[in-house]
């Protein structure tokens, strides 16, 4: 199969482009690296089946390519610290830059979309666990907004463009994600903690701790996603892909000191605005839908991460 991945050397999207090259698929990636990295691909570069293209989804030609079987859009900065460093380029990659690949999918005939959408469209929920059908509880100009409010104008788009042309157009909201390959910096519960684990310095627990995460490893994401792209005649589902295990932040700060050895301390420092205090997909429209289901316990991701970053 012929694929295309926006954001292709980023965290997920680096694992999506191994994973598809493994399948020997021909693989075109297009990212600016604004968050990606290029390192995250070291290992393919000489893979005849991949092409790297440096380019910003918001103004790249898409017309110079051929059509593709598969389309995934991940080509967003995701992290907690870009909503505030990268927030215009977050709203424009999922605007204008959306925009541009939908016409390119569009015009050149390519089969299947998948738009990789999050679980913060959610906001911080009044629905508990979160089920595809809930319309999200979202301050839409709050410090995460260009997060939270881009994707659900995506999602908007993403709707337009399917009743429009009748296109097969998929969405995956994407639960919290974690596994190598993620940024030591980014902010995100997972890296902070391991890092801080590791070099035993004090583990930083915003709030109270008792505001709740559910952790997916990256390679169950990923097969999640390839089963939303390949699963027959689901043209137009939104699909939660995620892990259902919910623990406190307190809890996955215990599970990484222990599995890492640390003596670090637990600090406590204010809870951002508007940060989710609860966070769990309802699954079960992928189990039927998709007969997926994450495979990875939390455990046993979380020895995998902590090698990783040990190793950097």
């Amino acid at each position: 199969m012929k694929i295309l991945i926006t954001g292709g050397a980023g965290f997920i999207g680096s694992h999506l482009t191994k994973f598809h090259l493994a399948k020997n698929d021909e693989v075109t990636v297009v990212d600016n690296f604004i968050t990606g990295n290029k390192k995250n691909l070291e290992s393919e570069i000489n893979n005849k089946n991949l092409k790297i293209i440096e380019a910003d989804i918001v103004n790249f030609n898409f017309s110079t390519l051929l059509p593709f079987d598969i389309i995934y859009d991940l080509a967003s900065p995701a992290s907690p610290k870009d909503f505030i460093n990268l927030s215009i380029e977050i709203l424009k990659a999922n605007s204008l830059g959306l925009m541009n690949i939908l016409d390119f999918f569009v015009k050149s005939n390519s089969k299947t979309m998948v738009f990789s959408s999050t679980s913060e469209v959610y906001g911080d929920p009044l629905e508990h666990p979160q089920k595809e059908s809930y319309f999200g509880h979202v301050n839409p100009v709050g410090i995460r907004s260009c997060y939270d409010e881009g994707k659900r104008f995506a999602e908007a788009l993403m709707m337009a463009y399917f009743r429009k042309y009748n296109k097969d157009i998929r969405i995956a909201r994407i639960f919290n994600t974690y596994g190598p390959y993620m940024k030591r910096d980014d902010g995100r519960v997972v890296s902070n903690f391991v890092n801080q684990a590791i070099n035993n310095q004090s583990l930083t627990v915003y709030g109270n701790g008792f505001q709740t995460r559910s952790l997916c490893y990256v390679s169950d994401m990923v097969e999640g996603l390839h089963s939303i792209a390949t699963t027959q005649n689901r043209a137009g589902e939104i699909i939660n892909i995620g892990n259902s295990n919910e623990k406190t932040i307190l809890e996955i700060a215990d599970i990484i000191k222990k599995l890492s050895r640390s003596q670090s301390k637990v600090v406590f420092k204010t809870i951002d605005q508007d940060d989710p205090k609860r966070r769990c997909p309802d699954i079960s429209k992928a189990k039927n839908l998709l007969n997926w289901k994450p495979k990875i316990n939390l455990e046993e991701g979380l020895i995998k991460t902590i090698e990783y970053f040990k190793n950097l």
